[in-house]
């Protein structure tokens, strides 16, 4: 099996764009080309990263982002999770049929509905829709049953919040960007009780673009490759009701992840994370569950400072999902996020460590359903 690579990287601001979806698409992938030194005919194959259900103010939204990406007349598929549209391109490698894919993600959130009645969507519409549920009343669900269940604080979870704004003031392509204090966040709107507005995620614009390539053609591209080490997806049951939301699949999607990488302690091994948080206490629990500190103690390790921009091990130094948030295309972000920590190009929101390891996370679906983990490498 071949060896895969991300070489080059570019992204779109995560605030409201003027442009046309066709215009906005374009843009990036015409600057990852040009990173790269390549026209859209040398490029093998591309992937496209979308949603269906009304993201972009369209119904088979990833029908109308092909000319934009550079992908007409050419070989290339959709994928509905972006991550998984990464993983899709970096198999198209593995299998030797081509040296390079380019992988582009896309929303423009700014022309969707809002979040929770997108989501609403979600639900089966006999039992579940009727109801009004939505991702953010799942969360609130899952917060009021972490906190009680193991002692975790309001303060506690709101501390994510104030973390990763801090840090989003540092990104360039950061959709919201303030010094917020924990008294800011403490008294912010209540939206479904616990959950307060500066809590979650804001709905944004973005286009994200990573271009991999064969270990061949990388060292031809890029000297500083960030090579694809482990991969881990796994869903759970579709009903919020069939499940423990404290305990769910990301576990078993970082185990696959971590044996893939050959990585045995993750708190050692992983010198940088970003971590899919579309609500602040979610960040707590993931970093549980992908093993960086034990059940139960995602309070104390945000007390203890270890995931801060100079802790021995940052969680989403780029802001993460709270700082931007463009809803199908949010776990590529992650992916390109961690590569540019890999190859030091993270700019003023670069880690003061040399970044051997850094692992990417995506989520979606009701209180984290379906969960993916990559673990990229120098």
């Amino acid at each position: 099996m071949r060896k895969v690579a991300i070489t080059h990287v570019a992204q779109s601001s995560g605030a409201e764009s003027r442009e046309s979806l066709m215009d906005f698409t374009y843009k990036v992938n015409k600057e990852i080309l040009d990173k790269a030194g390549l026209k859209r005919e040398e490029v093998g194959c591309i992937i496209a990263g979308s949603a269906d259900i009304f993201h972009s103010g369209l119904s088979c939204a990833n029908a109308y982002d092909w000319d934009g990406i550079g992908a007409f007349m050419k070989e290339g598929s959709r994928a509905e999770e972006s991550v998984f549209s990464f993983i899709y391109g970096c198999m198209r490698i593995m299998s030797g049929r081509y040296d390079t894919v380019l992988v582009t993600a896309i929303v423009k959130g700014s022309e969707n509905p809002d979040n929770d009645p997108i989501t609403c969507f979600y639900g089966d519409p006999f039992y579940l829709r009727p109801l009004g549920i939505n991702e953010s009343s799942v969360a609130a669900m899952q917060m009021r049953q972490y906190m009680n269940r193991y002692g975790v604080t309001e303060e506690q979870c709101a501390k994510v919040a104030v973390k990763n704004l801090g840090n989003a003031l540092f990104n360039p392509y950061a959709h919201v960007k303030k010094r917020v204090g924990l008294e800011d966040v403490m008294r912010s709107r209540r939206l479904y009780d616990p959950l307060k507005e500066m809590e979650c995620a804001p709905k944004s614009d973005g286009v994200v673009a990573v271009l991999i390539a064969s270990e061949e053609k990388a060292k031809e591209l890029t000297a500083t490759p960030a090579w694809l080490k482990g991969y881990g997806c796994s869903m759970d049951y579709f009903n919020p009701g069939d499940r423990d939301l404290l305990n769910g699949q990301l576990k078993a999607a970082a185990a696959r992840a971590y044996k893939m990488a050959g990585i045995r302690n993750p708190e050692k091994n992983i010198d940088v994370a970003e971590i899919c948080e579309p609500y602040a206490f979610q960040e707590l629990i993931w970093c549980e569950q992908l093993g960086f500190c034990n059940e139960g103690q995602g309070g104390e390790l945000i007390d203890s400072g270890i995931t801060e921009m100079d802790g021995s091990l940052p969680v989403n130094p780029s802001g993460g999902v709270l700082a931007t948030n463009p809803y199908p295309a949010r776990g590529l972000y992650r992916v390109a996020e961690a590569a540019l920590q890999i190859k030091g190009q993270a700019g003023e929101h670069q880690v003061g460590k040399k970044v051997k390891t850094a692992l990417a996370h995506s989520t979606h679906g009701f209180g984290g359903q379906c969960h993916s983990v990559v673990i990229l490498s120098a």
